[in-house]
């Protein structure tokens, strides 16, 4: 129990948050407390009032199960490398970063029939993001073969289309190219644009949040103290999940600055 309490106190803020709130929501689930059909993404329910449906969507990512550890794996591997790394000690911008994405996943996810839950597709963001701002890391999946850090999400994408050919594979992958869509787009902006406009930025982070949560220091610590374990935050250690309960692992090679 210590070992769990100081492993979720060296989460920073943001990434705890939403694993915690991932973990107590699919707990409530499976302990018949709430229904999944109270937190699905349904326009026609939104538009009646149910509005929290636009949050709890982003919350719930199946059953406990092999499934469910394996995008744990995911959003808090990928949510806590950008938090500490990129967004270190820019709490309010990494946060906006993610409201900017789940604003842009709800407007797209009109178009995409299926997807009721958009927790995958925010997970697949951070991929994206994360994979385009290592570039140079070289990983490796399943022992089949090698590529580099910005085609992960690829990777991912084409395994499921393989391995997958029923109607809930495929609403997988729209989840996922969602994820894909909503992660170019705030890395075109964010990153991108300033460069091709000579410093013009179009994404600002707004002042009211700043103020709610501040850029504070926590993530710089939750740095530190993974450095001083032996493992730097640009550069993570250990394996690589496959969120689909293939039965593999891959795993980063080696990392570049």
């Amino acid at each position: 129990m210590a070992f769990f309490e100081e492993w979720f106190r060296l989460m920073p803020p943001v990434t705890r948050s939403y694993v915690a709130l991932s973990v107590i929501t699919t707990g409530m689930c499976a302990l018949d407390m709430i229904s999944p059909l109270k937190l699905y993404l349904n326009w026609a329910q939104i538009l009646e009032g149910q509005v929290w449906r636009l949050l709890t969507n982003f919350f719930f990512f199946g059953k406990f199960g092999l499934d469910f550890l394996f995008h744990m794996f995911f959003l808090y591997r990928y949510c806590k490398l950008l938090e500490i790394n990129s967004f270190r000690g820019k709490t309010a911008d990494f946060l906006y970063m993610l409201i900017f994405g789940s604003t842009l996943l709800l407007a797209v996810s009109r178009l995409t029939p299926g997807v009721l839950f958009l927790g995958p597709s925010l997970t697949f963001m951070m991929v994206y993001v994360w994979g385009r701002r290592n570039e140079r890391m070289a990983m490796n999946f399943l022992g089949l073969f090698n590529f580099r850090a910005p085609y992960l999400p690829w990777v991912l994408l084409l395994f499921s289309l393989i391995l997958g050919s029923n109607n809930s594979s495929q609403d997988h992958a729209k989840a996922d190219i969602l994820g894909v869509i909503a992660g170019h787009f705030y890395y075109f902006l964010y990153d991108i644009y300033p460069i091709i406009t000579g410093g013009k930025r179009i994404l600002w982070t707004p002042r009211i949040l700043s103020w709610l949560v501040g850029n504070n220091d926590e993530a710089s610590a939750v740095a530190a103290a993974v450095e001083d374990d032996g493992q730097p935050g640009g550069q993570p250690g250990g394996q690589e999940g496959n969120r689909f309960g293939w039965g593999g692992m891959g795993r980063g090679l080696r990392g570049q600055n």
